[in-house]
């Protein structure tokens, strides 16, 4: 979400999602609010630093740690004072295990954890505590919240091509194999209470290896599905996968530029464009209702708080068109 103000943010969020709200990340606020270094703030027995580069592993806990961490706090804080007496779905986010490994430097070099098979493991297994942990204290905050936890995966794709470069930039990390993917994304799920995401709003989605590694819902852009995708999207839709589904375009900052938005359309529209995916994947309509969630298609990090609300406005009102636009289809 766009700000600074975590307690704004909450409102507009629980305002306009009533029935299912989430815990907002407030990237302007700078390191620790970003998505690694909130991430890091949750990591057991691995401290992180802020360079000039980002974040990286460290030899003990210092003062960008204690922000990242007291920010999150304050986040919680809010939560627990905006939601008190909610009850039902509510949805926490975290990095994913490869993102964190593909953004996150080691001690002692400049290259990054993803470089060496024994920090990722390391830092899987600690992502795993500390996810679980940062769960279950959310749990008992809102303790009558049913916890959605989503684990942001945008470098996934690139992490199993071989694309993520080295800090040169000369070359590239060999690419990871499916299988060990699956393993390290599964580690992380398994060990998450809740009903787990991974959400990916990357061009080329390995669908596949989300649904195997036991996510219990997938999160995509749908402007960016590529038709021979599809059949993945099917597949987890028939496994009974949750399908979040980013109907409503994301909000970009072009370069050198003021920040806009993408006009996402009528509401109509949007949950079109949801019953329309269906259709071509060739599967029950009235299944839509209960398993699609419209969303958003990534962060709204870069609207106008205005901009932020329409949007999210706009999928409370697509989603509750979505059963009659259903019936009128059939």
């Amino acid at each position: 979400m766009p700000g600074t103000d975590p307690a704004e943010a909450m409102r507009i969020i629980a305002g306009e999602l009533p029935g299912f709200p989430y815990l907002a990340e407030l990237p302007d606020r700078g390191p620790g609010a970003d998505l690694t270094g909130r991430t890091a703030a949750l990591l057991v027995d691995m401290p992180a630093e802020v360079t000039p580069r980002g974040w990286r592993l460290a030899e003990r806990p210092g003062r960008d740690l204690a922000r990242a961490r007291s920010m999150l706090a304050s986040d919680l804080d809010v939560l627990e004072e905006v939601l008190q007496g909610f009850a039902g779905p509510l949805k926490i986010q975290l990095c994913g295990p490869w993102t964190l490994a593909a953004t996150l430097e080691l001690t002692h070099t400049m290259n990054v954890a993803l470089a060496d098979p024994g920090a990722v493991a390391d830092l899987t297994a600690s992502l795993a505590e500390g996810a679980a942990a940062y769960t279950a204290d959310v749990a008992k905050r809102v303790p009558g919240a049913r916890l959605v936890v989503q684990f942001d995966e945008p470098a996934l794709p690139s992490v199993i091509a071989g694309l993520v470069p080295t800090q040169s930039g000369l070359s590239r990390l060999a690419a990871i194999e499916d299988d060990t993917a699956r393993d390290r994304l599964s580690q992380v799920l398994g060990a998450t209470p809740g009903y787990t995401v991974v959400h990916c709003c990357a061009a080329t989605v390995p669908f596949g290896i989300i649904q195997k590694a036991g996510a219990d819902g997938i999160a995509f852009d749908l402007s960016q599905l590529r038709r021979g995708e599809e059949d993945g999207v099917a597949e987890a839709a028939e496994a009974g996968l949750g399908l979040l589904t980013g109907a409503i375009p994301a909000v970009a900052a072009p370069q050198g530029g003021a920040r806009q938005t993408a006009e996402p359309g009528g509401s109509r529209e949007t949950a079109d464009r949801v019953i329309r995916l269906w259709q071509r994947l060739g599967l029950p309509l009235p299944a839509a209702a209960g398993q699609a969630v419209i969303t958003p298609a990534c962060g709204l990090a870069g609207a106008s708080p205005a901009q932020a609300r329409a949007a999210l406005a706009r999928c409370r009102e697509a989603a509750a068109m979505l059963p009659e636009l259903i019936e009128e289809t059939q």
